[in-house]
């Protein structure tokens, strides 16, 4: 008899997710296992086949000799399954394996996972700079005007974002109205289809009121998850019934809201049909929507579940649309394809959650928009503040850094969520190959096979970053160098390995970023970032005294939609009356000023926590050095942020404790907090001067070297006249920082720091001193004459560099309802309250600011924002405040301040203003904003629905620098 195969389900793991079988005769049934680990052939032969036939099928195998799992390599099993003949195919893997093939091109770098929905709230909430650092693609968002959220309108929102990345908005056009279902008016199914056909034409006479620049980047989007709102069997719906048993109503309502779009908008881009996952229905959806001729210019739909069935749905909807299409004006087409909702709450925040939705989606080349659980503005859960990012943030710069195409990635264990998972490419232009990979804990060992001679030699340069969790709504540095290094090729292979001598193990919170270029002439490479860390649970921590409380579980694989939580457990206690002290031991490898980071978070509108804001502890070592720290607010219960401080701790064995009195007993906490974790690292001093690579840098125009003495690392950025090259610095604070931009050959460049030109350098003087913004800067070096060789951009912080001056907003001129009002966290215990109100109030705050000389400067604004709207479901919808801020009496500018989650919460934001020598006016104003019409008001149109602020942020200090030292 001739033998037989299984089933073509290629690399499968034995026991675990197995693709569904074929046929019999197919390519031979491949089981991957762990060196020295035997896999369990007849369960996982009897899983493939009982889930395609749904009949159990005993398989007899052929005795193995054991040694053959003793290293990497395939081998075939033989064996009798029904009186059959079959075979296996088995893979032996080491842990961890993760191989990069860089010799199968996948296709060209698509970056579609870079969208959110809800992400932007308006100009500088979030910042530029976060938008372009991320490659913002995509952005779902409300119509304008709309009383779905506060802000979010679809196009105040278009400018920012297509002046960033050219990036598209599409607009829920649904979300005019409130609620979820949608409350959309009308006492008669036609009626209430009728009144929402008026809404469409005025959404689009809206856009065709843009700037004609503007217009392309907009898409429409009618129905949003139409089959459980407008069309679905809800109180809200049409008529009861849904489209998902009987479409016609459905399909006729598309057909008419299609033909006003494109009456209207000849070239506008319609997407749909937006449904909550990928039925079968939409089959008929399709079939239907090219015999009508209203086929969508986007087909989208969401993906809320897990990674994996991306890909599983990208698979099927292109075999439904290659069957659909076939035969018809449309054959052999391929529409674009948006996910314009996708992961929860346990992966959002999370880079090595999130790498694995990557990964899906990039190999699928589709767009997509992380999904909108919680707050508008920040990104989906990416952005701290205005122009801060958390690691989610710097996950989505790797990856929007990646160019050049695709290549083959295969995992440990493909087709399984929650694992080990990457993506890679490579530019040839460039000689660079990139991976950013994720997902798992331990061993890591990552093979770039196939590494073209031709482009690297003998020899690559790696640099090895590590992209850690900062939490929901916590600020990050850039990614941690964990090593730079020569790494010899072997018989076309290089290897990076994690968990070994060199190397930590992998986290599986974190990801991690992987830049292979030739070894070039570089002479030196940067240090790592830290010499040691060390991570403790709150849950495995000693608590003495009353109120004690273990949360948890909280977020897992099982309960995406709980927040992920390190270790899965919280502890609450610390709080108003408590005597409460949690006892973290830990053990340092010598003495040494350590950075710690306490991972905590009190929910903003909690009764104990509103009176004060910030939760206040006292931190102690030993049961000494005690220093006051305020916990960090959020928007929710279980959303992480982090405070940071810094101890003295000399080698050995330590008590770090978190209670709730002081030690003289006259100071008690305020407030009510949990703690996740704490965070124990060394700073390696040789890296408090921070190197960013012009080879990781972003080119415009601008080509990489390698072959250039005195460079280091591996080479160089050639710049010449009119090209560029951008690097994205982090700063920790509002301050100054010197940059010293490392130069050779004979050209002159000009340096722009956040769009502000800062100095021309040359060789030999290249070094100026910033004020720079806390979180994202972009710095970008542009050559003017000849040709700028760019190595490498290190900065410093030197606070004291440039001269600042602090402004009291209490001691400043003050109109109208402005007044001083006591905050105990204030500085000088007292801020600015009342600025603003309705159109045409004169309630001002007004700073005479004096300047050395003309030019511009940065004016750091210390403010908190409190105002919120009562939500309607899940979503918190706190304001943006704003301040129009005039110089001079000049025409202001208008600045967008995110909310701060309470009154009592102060953060800074830098705003670059133009002051001439001598004394200056710095007003605050601020009014309701109207519609986009120009007269018409949020607060007539919806009473009762707080959509837009009155008001200007309770204001602190103002404190004004030179911009720079040039």
């Amino acid at each position: 008899m001739t033998p037989t195969n299984i089933t073509k389900a290629a690399r499968a793991v034995a026991g675990g997710q197995i693709p569904k079988p074929t046929g019999l005769a197919q390519d031979a049934f491949a089981v991957r296992t762990t060196i020295g680990r035997a896999p369990d052939l007849p369960a996982a032969v009897r899983a493939a086949f009982s889930d395609g036939y749904d009949r159990d099928l005993p398989v007899t195998w052929d005795a193995v000799d054991p040694a053959k799992y003793a290293a990497a390599g395939s081998f075939t099993v033989k064996g009798t399954a029904g009186g059959r003949a079959v075979t296996a195919e088995v893979t032996v893997i080491r842990e961890g394996q993760l191989v990069i093939d860089l010799g199968k091109d996948t296709g060209a770098f698509h970056g579609g996972a870079s969208g959110t929905l809800y992400g932007l709230y308006g100009p500088g909430v979030p910042t530029n700079n976060l938008i372009e650092g991320m490659r913002l693609r995509t952005v779902s968002t409300k119509a304008q005007d709309g009383a779905q959220h506060p802000g979010a309108d679809a196009l105040e929102v278009v400018e920012p974002l297509a002046d960033s990345t050219d990036g598209d908005v599409y607009i829920y056009m649904t979300d005019a109205h409130r609620g979820f279902p949608y409350e959309w008016p009308g006492a008669t199914p036609q009626e209430k289809l009728d009144l929402y056909k008026e809404k469409i034409a005025k959404q689009i006479d809206q856009v065709r009121k843009l700037d004609p620049k503007y217009q392309d980047n907009i898409v429409f989007v009618p129905f949003n998850e139409p089959e459980g709102n407008m069309f679905g069997t809800g109180k809200w719906s049409y008529n009861g019934v849904s489209w998902l048993s009987d479409p016609r109503d459905y399909f006729r309502a598309w057909d008419e809201v299609y033909a006003i779009i494109k009456g209207r908008m000849p070239a506008a881009r319609i997407a749909g049909p937006n449904t909550s996952v990928l039925y079968g229905q939409v089959k008929g959806y399709l079939e239907y929507v090219v015999e009508a001729g209203t086929v969508p210019d986007v087909m989208t739909w969401h993906e809320l579940s897990h990674p994996e069935q991306v890909r599983a749905s990208v698979r099927r909807y292109r075999e439904m649309e290659a069957e659909v299409f076939a035969g018809t004006p449309y054959a052999g087409r391929k529409l674009p394809i948006n996910v314009n909702e996708y992961a929860f709450n346990y992966h959002t925040s999370v880079p090595g959650q999130m790498i694995q939705w990557v990964s899906a989606i990039e190999e699928s080349k589709i767009d997509a928009d992380i999904a909108y659980w919680n707050i508008d503005g920040n990104l989906s859960d990416s952005a701290v503040q205005a122009n801060r990012g958390n690691g989610q943030w710097w996950l989505y710069n790797a990856y929007g850094g990646m160019t050049g195409h695709t290549v083959a990635v295969t995992p440990p264990y493909p087709g399984r969520n929650y694992t080990l998972q990457g993506v890679a490419t490579l530019d040839p232009a460039k000689r660079q190959a990139r991976a950013i990979i994720g997902g798992a804990d331990g061993a890591g060992h990552i093979r770039f096979e196939n590494v073209p001679a031709g482009l690297f030699g003998r020899t690559v340069h790696a640099w090895v970053r590590e992209i850690p969790w900062t939490g929901q709504i916590g600020d990050s540095p850039q990614p941690k160098l964990l090593a730079e290094r020569d790494v010899a090729v072997r018989d076309g292979t290089a290897v990076i390995d994690f968990g070994g001598a060199d190397l930590p193990g992998l986290k599986e919170s974190s990801a991690y970023e992987i830049v292979l270029t030739p070894a070039g002439k570089g002479t030196a490479t940067s240090p790592v970032t830290e010499l040691w860390e060390g991570s403790y649970e709150a849950e495995d921590a000693r608590y003495t005294g009353t109120g004690y409380s273990r949360n948890g579980p909280e977020g897992s694989p099982s309960d995406v939609s709980k927040f992920y939580t390190s270790g899965r457990y919280d502890v609450g206690g610390l709080r108003t009356g408590s005597d409460g002290v949690l006892d973290f031991t830990v053990e340092v490898p010598k003495a040494g000023r350590y950075d710690l980071s306490v991972f905590a978070n009190s929910l903003n509108t909690f009764d104990k926590v509103r009176e004060q804001g910030p939760t206040n502890v006292f931190l102690r070592v030993d049961g000494g050095s005690e220093q006051e720290l305020f916990l960090p607010l959020g928007y929710k219960w279980v959303v992480w942020d982090h405070v940071d401080t810094a101890v003295e701790l000399s080698a050995g064995r330590h008590v770090i404790s978190l209670a709730a009195r002081s030690l003289d007993g006259v100071r008690t906490t305020r407030g009510d907090a949990i703690v996740d974790r704490i965070r124990l690292s060394l700073p390696n001093p040789a890296a408090a001067t921070a190197t960013y690579p012009a080879e990781l840098a972003d080119l415009r125009g601008a080509r990489l070297s390698y072959d250039v003495p005195g460079s280091t690392g591996s080479g160089v950025a050639e710049v010449r006249k009119g090209r560029s090259v951008t690097f994205w610095v982090y700063s920790a604070r509002d301050a100054a920082a010197t940059l010293d931009l490392g130069l050779l050959g004979s050209g002159k460049a000009l340096v722009t720091v956040n769009g502000v030109e800062v100095t021309e350098a040359r060789r030999g003087d290249s070094t100026v001193a910033v004020s720079m913004s806390g979180g994202v800067n972009k710095v970008t070096v542009t050559g003017r004459t000849g040709t700028s060789l760019v190595d490498r951009l290190d900065v410093r912080p030197t606070p004291d560099a440039l001269p600042a001056t602090v402004h009291q907003a209490e001691a400043a001129a003050l109109a109208g309802t402005a007044k001083a009002a006591p905050f105990s966290l204030a500085d000088g215990k007292a801020a600015v309250t009342g600025i603003g109100g309705p159109p045409g109030n004169a309630n001002t705050l007004t700073f005479t600011v004096r300047a050395d000389r003309d030019g511009t400067y940065a004016m750091r604004v210390r403010y908190a924002n409190p105002e919120q709207s009562a939500a309607t479901h899940y979503n918190p919808d706190p304001l943006a405040r704003h301040a129009d801020v005039s110089v001079n009496g000049a025409a202001p500018q208008r600045v967008l301040f995110p909310h701060t989650f309470h009154e009592n919460d102060f953060w800074e934001l830098t705003v670059p203003v133009r002051l001439k020598k001598g004394d200056n006016t710095v007003r605050f104003a601020a009014q309701e904003l109207p519609n986009f019409d120009g007269t018409t008001y949020a607060s007539q149109t919806f009473p009762g629905v707080l959509l837009r602020s009155q008001y200007a942020p309770v204001i602190d200090r103002i404190t004004v620098a030179p911009f720079s030292g040039r």
